[in-house]
């Protein structure tokens, strides 16, 4: 695309690798011993009042658990900077059309849906949308949204879990940085030099980001998985 006189600006993500683990305790075995504690604990807390985790896909997904996960992302869109641009049908649509690529992570309490997160599966990852809840549980959005995702993966055999952006709380939880590209065509000749010269500076920084970043995750030193850029 640069060849084409599109600019490249460059950002980062958060992905979970799957180096081949059989189960969630084998990603735990090459965590750092503390940063193990810490997961271990959250998931214990996160299912401490009652809690249960379902994984509906497919035929699986009902218009009652569309119903309630309609319920969180409007809570998680009213607060501050949110905007829920999405209506009810759209996620009917989404069940209708493709069901089985949806997986929805619910939290359950006492007969009723109190949590979710929405993913959608590709031909080897995960990549995770929304998040809401109607009731808040200590770590319960670690473990529904990032903690589960990962025993997905695992039971499936996806190699990555795309966590989107934004969010340092999420390295701790063994997602790494991974800088993502995008193009931009500017036709104004003095408005694309200026935007030009701010990209090139924002490249070094985020890709100095990435690497400090990297030097803070949880893997002991050397178990780390890689994923190209």
């Amino acid at each position: 695309m640069r060849e084409l006189g599109f600019l490249q600006r460059i950002d980062q993500q958060f992905h979970w690798l799957n180096d081949g683990y059989a189960t969630f305790d084998d990603f735990l075995a090459v965590l750092a011993s503390r940063k193990r504690k810490v997961v271990k604990r959250e998931r214990r807390e996160a299912l401490a009042n009652g809690i249960t985790i379902e994984w509906l896909t497919g035929a699986d997904i009902t218009e009652q658990a569309w119903d309630a996960f309609y319920a969180f992302y409007m809570d998680t869109g009213s607060r501050k900077w949110g905007q829920p641009y999405l209506n009810r049908t759209f996620f009917s649509l989404l069940g209708a059309r493709m069901a089985d690529k949806v997986l929805l992570v619910m939290a359950k309490r006492a007969g009723r849906y109190v949590a979710g997160a929405l993913n959608i599966i590709g031909s080897d990852r995960i990549y995770g949308r929304y998040w809401g809840a109607v009731e808040h549980h200590p770590f319960l959005h670690f473990e529904v949204c990032y903690h589960q995702a990962i025993d997905y993966a695992i039971a499936h055999r996806l190699a990555v879990v795309e966590a989107g952006a934004q969010g340092e709380h999420k390295l701790a939880r063994g997602y790494l940085p991974k800088l993502t590209y995008s193009a931009h065509w500017i036709a104004d000749a003095g408005l694309r030099d200026a935007v030009a010269r701010y990209l090139t500076l924002e490249r070094d920084h985020v890709r100095q980001m990435r690497d400090d970043l990297n030097d803070l995750g949880p893997f002991r030193r050397g178990d780390a998985p890689e994923e190209q850029d």
